[in-house]
């Protein structure tokens, strides 16, 4: 068969694939694209069979689609980086720059910033920030099967920026000199700390669960459901009980410092994965006609 590449928002001819096999998938027409334009590797392009409609997967066989008119309309994603990558960089930032403003206050402060002795919240708090910022590294490392290999590079510095401004904001108000011990003293700093540590566990099963549904090096995808992990249980409640536990992590750490800047970073975190989460529960619904009644981040709200 006859395939017209065209582009996606202009309508031009880009380039004719000539004697493609009907039983050819997204991916070898990805292939020959890139033979014939160097410039724009496969996981650059992006495919369509409507201007309009939705991408086409790369293990979609041409004589499965509703291929209009033998023309397929292409769009040039721009360059791409790493999933695994993007990750790795945005996390070591805050892991790295928060301890900076505990280890050297004079150098954020001024003089005799360090005279004065670490309040225990603002001690725990490092401790608990290195704890979840390590564990985000090594998940990333061992824990983490991406369905998709890259993203736009314009990613790393749109999450780079939240990532590490963040670190650098709440760093300062919790290691400031001035800062204030919270108003329950260690009773509020021990039992916040011992609920984010569960949180962090909570997250951990959570995201060990959603690696073992996914066969490596496959986008296999199927409905979680608990594995035995008291901490899985969650996963009946919610479509994405990892960002629960992530929202819970915070929020005790905000609990811990008693500081408005991790409160911020808390809500606006909130407010993100929200809207993940529902992305999420949408195509789990869609997906599965057997999906079990939940809701998408918070049990029995929403």
């Amino acid at each position: 068969m006859k395939l017209e590449i065209v582009h996606q928002r202009t309508g031009k001819q880009i380039l004719t694939l000539s004697d493609v096999h009907p039983k050819s998938t997204i991916a070898d027409i990805k292939k020959e694209f890139f033979r014939q334009k160097t410039h724009c590797y496969p996981s650059r392009q992006q495919f369509k069979t409507e201007p309009k409609g939705r991408p086409v997967k790369d293990d979609q066989l041409l004589d499965t689609l509703d291929i209009k008119n033998s023309k397929l309309y292409f769009k040039d994603l721009g360059p791409q980086i790493g999933w695994k990558t993007v990750f790795l960089v945005e996390y070591a930032g805050p892991f790295f720059l928060y301890p900076i403003f505990y280890l050297r206050p004079w150098f954020i402060y001024g003089e005799n910033a360090d005279a004065k002795p670490y309040d225990l919240a603002v001690q725990v708090a490092l401790i608990a920030w290195t704890i979840h910022y390590g564990k985000r590294l090594l998940e990333t490392l061992f824990i983490h099967r991406f369905s998709h290999a890259t993203m736009p590079i314009g990613n790393l510095f749109k999450n780079c920026s939240y990532y590490w401004g963040f670190a650098a904001f709440i760093a300062y108000f919790v290691n400031h000199p001035l800062f204030t011990s919270p108003t329950y003293g260690t009773n509020q700093i021990y039992g916040a700390f011992a609920g984010f540590l569960l949180m962090e566990y909570g997250n951990f099963v959570i995201h060990c669960l959603l690696r073992d549904l996914r066969p490596p090096g496959t986008k296999e995808r199927k409905i979680p459901y608990p594995n035995g992990n008291p901490m899985s249980i969650l996963q009946n409640f919610v479509s994405c009980p990892n960002y629960t536990y992530e929202v819970g992590a915070w929020f005790f750490f905000a609990i811990m410092t008693q500081c408005l800047a991790v409160v911020i970073f808390m809500v606006l975190g909130f407010g993100q994965m929200s809207i993940w989460a529902f992305g999420k529960h949408r195509n789990y619904r869609r997906e599965f006609k057997n999906y079990p009644r939940r809701k998408a981040i918070l049990p029995f709200i929403m």
